[in-house]
């Protein structure tokens, strides 16, 4: 597999960075996961504007344009015959002084890697973590590469036999799940967390609402607690990796199936492949 390393095409065993690098010690980065359909990034700008806004917010720069990326992963995709895979960018700090001054660090790091395209699941079990994320949090509307919640949150749920973990924040409303973004149908009605939740804004999330605006179908964004769950008509999860995933049940109980589900998955699909 070759990999893509601050400029340079390289072996994914040589693409190495040094043990100094501010996101293997502190999680100091973002990163961003691109879907690849037939050679091309999915919604690459909507991904760089996202990662953009947060190297402003944390306070780094991109050591490339998006007119100089665009390109760069183009060729990294020909290079390794993946027409058909997921592209993850990983910006971090780059190395600086022991601590967590940022005084000095101003060579940022950036990679690029492709990665097989998971299978499609027909449905996931959601199992509600333990843990709660911070409602509000400015961070959370950026890929932090200091995710270990998330991991955390996956690890509780593959324990007890689920596939994904749903994420409460602080005030004990539903946030997103460990990787995606929560929807759920209510009256006919597709309703997702409003983004004062303490959530990510997903690329996904937002291609959704833009087609679920195309089929005329209404939608609504709104706080939702865990138990309101068990009265909706569908449940569905958003993300860049697998696009719509249904949710089949949630913590045990099964979960009602809405044909809307399926319809919005086509047209995903279908968005995807134009």
């Amino acid at each position: 597999m070759i990999a893509f390393l601050n400029g340079k095409f390289l072996p994914e065993a040589e693409a190495v960075v040094p043990v100094s690098d501010r996101g293997f010690l502190l999680g100091d980065g973002l990163f961003e996961t691109f879907r690849v359909a037939g050679g091309r990034l999915f919604r690459f700008a909507q991904h760089m504007e996202r990662l953009a806004q947060g190297a402003a917010f944390l306070r780094t720069k991109l050591p490339f344009t998006p007119a100089e990326l665009q390109p760069m992963a183009a060729q990294l995709i020909e290079k390794n015959q993946m027409p058909e895979s997921l592209l993850r960018l990983t910006l971090t700090r780059g190395s600086g002084a022991r601590g967590y001054s940022i005084q000095g660090a101003d060579r940022p790091t950036l990679a690029m890697t492709l990665h097989p395209l998971p299978p499609a699941p027909a449905g996931w079990k959601l199992v509600t973590a333990s843990c709660r994320i911070p409602a509000g949090d400015k961070l959370a509307a950026f890929k932090s590469t200091s995710k270990l919640a998330n991991v955390l949150a996956r690890a509780e749920a593959e324990e007890q036999g689920a596939d994904e973990a749903l994420l409460l924040n602080t005030n004990g409303e539903v946030a997103e799940t460990a990787s995606g973004n929560l929807f759920w149908i209510d009256q006919g009605k597709i309703c997702t967390v409003s983004l004062d939740g303490g959530l990510l804004p997903g690329i996904a999330r937002a291609v959704v609402l833009e087609i679920c605006q195309d089929l005329g179908l209404p939608t609504g964004q709104s706080f939702i607690k865990p138990e309101q769950l068990r009265q909706v008509e569908g449940m569905f999860v958003t993300q860049s990796a697998l696009g719509i995933i249904p949710v089949t049940a949630l913590d045990g109980v099964p979960v009602a199936s809405s044909p809307l589900v399926g319809r919005l998955a086509k047209a995903y699909d279908k968005m995807l492949r134009r």
